[in-house]
């Protein structure tokens, strides 16, 4: 079987198989073994890089839960989909790897939970908010990237009103946001551009799958002053947390550290201005940049 791109997704259905066989008791000799393959073979299954037989796999094993069964299945199901469906193809000269694996997990997630500490969230943003945050970022060289990087941008924000790959029976991207108070004073573009993306926040706000909540200064200091990071949620299996440092994104999905990052989130929302609050908060700072 020819080897395949080891995507996050890949990866993290590689270490679901892996726990299964040390439950199992084997070493991975022992399970190669079982399963007739070479022990390189199934360490490249474990390491996402080659597509697993799951039904020979769960018989080796002597897996028969059927909700341990049906999560997997689903989750090798995602992993094998998610990228020739996304909009990947369309716009991969200009997608780092890491921040495809961004992607994939944002098309297939049911809830975000995101912390902005800087600017406003991709997600969120308005064309010319956007152009001024990648141009002022200086990653892309020539005015043709810098459009085709907004207009991927913008490409993305329609996972909030359209589930991608036509799934009619599941609903779009919930988004919950917490933004610190200088991502809403930072004028990115000037006066005007930061304005009319104020404007258009609170427009979104209003959506019922949106949930906008403000870090104002005067809350002094909380867990999110380390920078920004976004929490996935899916349908089936674990959270997954996109740290996200200067350049490139860190994903995290051991218990505790997604653990210690849904806490914090719960913390930064309670304290934050609750959503009407916020709305207000935001209609203020846009009146000022008139």
């Amino acid at each position: 079987m020819p080897d395949v791109t080891p995507t996050l997704l890949r990866r993290r259905l590689g270490a679901i198989l892996k726990t299964m066989r040390v439950r199992a008791g084997l070493n991975l000799a022992e399970g190669a073994g079982l399963l007739g393959m070479s022990g390189p073979t199934l360490s490249k299954i474990e390491n996402g890089r080659q597509r697993p037989d799951l039904e020979k796999l769960f018989a080796a094993y002597g897996v028969t839960d059927e909700a341990r069964i049906a999560e997997t299945v689903e989750i090798a199901r995602l992993a094998n989909s998610a990228r020739q469906r996304s909009i990947y193809a369309q716009y991969k000269d200009v997608i780092h790897p890491q921040f495809a694996d961004f992607i994939e997990l944002e098309e297939i997630a049911t809830r975000t939970d995101h912390y902005s500490a800087i600017v406003i969230p991709g997600l969120l943003q308005t064309a010319e908010y956007a152009q001024a945050v990648i141009e002022g970022g200086s990653a892309w060289s020539t005015p043709r990237e810098v459009r085709n990087f907004v207009d991927l941008r913008m490409k993305r924000q329609e996972i909030l009103t359209v589930v991608p790959g036509g799934d009619a029976g599941r609903p779009p991207l919930s988004l919950r946001c917490v933004l610190d108070e200088s991502c809403l004073r930072r004028e990115m573009g000037g006066p005007g551009t930061l304005r009319r993306q104020l404007e258009h926040l609170l427009a979104r706000s209003m959506e019922p799958n949106i949930e906008l909540q403000v870090l104002p200064f005067k809350a002094g200091a909380h867990n999110g002053m380390n920078g920004s990071y976004t929490v996935f949620h899916f349908g089936v299996g674990d959270p997954v947390v996109a740290v996200e440092p200067l350049a490139i994104s860190v994903y995290l999905d051991e218990d505790a550290r997604v653990t210690r990052y849904t806490a914090a989130f719960d913390r930064l929302r309670a304290q934050a201005l609750d959503a009407d609050t916020s709305r207000d908060f935001i209609a203020t700072i846009a009146k000022e940049t008139r």
